[in-house]
C-alpha cells in the first residue's frame, strides 16, 4: 500500500497536475482540498501520511493551515508549494512546522524528492 497524500491547492489544475505525479509513483491520493479550511477537517477525516499545502488560499492561508494541522497532530508531515519570490512566507511556513517545501512551476523529480525525504525524516 502506498503512503497516503492530502492536496491542497485553491487551483484545481495544480491539484490535479500533483496528483497525476503522485499516483503514478506509487503514492495514494486520499483527499484533495481548496483552501486550509477543508484541509484541516480532511487531515482529522484521514489522517494522511502527508499533505502537500499552497501557501496563497483564500479563507485559511497554507501557514495557517500547517499551524492548525500542526495542533492536531504535531507529527504532520507538510510539503508547502510556493510560488517563485515567496521566500519570506516559505520560512515563516518552515516555522509553523513545515518539513520541506516545493516551488512552482513544480517539476516531477523535485516534488518526488522533497516527498520521499520528508517521509524518511520521519520513519515512514
Amino acid at each position: 500500500m502506498g503512503k497516503r497524500i492530502l492536496i491542497v491547492d485553491d487551483a484545481a489544475f495544480m491539484r490535479m497536475m500533483i496528483k497525476n505525479i503522485v499516483t503514478k509513483n506509487g503514492y495514494e491520493v486520499i483527499g484533495e482540498a481548496e483552501n486550509g479550511k477543508v484541509a484541516v477537517e480532511l487531515y482529522k477525516q484521514h489522517k494522511p501520511d502527508l499533505v502537500t499545502m499552497d501557501i496563497t488560499m483564500p479563507e485559511m492561508n497554507g501557514i495557517e493551515g500547517v499551524k492548525a494541522i500542526r495542533s492536531v497532530d504535531p507529527g504532520a508531515n507538510v510539503i508547502m508549494c510556493s510560488a517563485m519570490g515567496q521566500q519570506a512566507m516559505v520560512m515563516e511556513a518552515i516555522q509553523a512546522g513545515a518539513k520541506d517545501f516545493i516551488v512552482k512551476p513544480f517539476q516531477q523529480d523535485r516534488i518526488l524528492q522533497a516527498i520521499e525525504r520528508v517521509l524518511a525524516r520521519a520513519g515512514q
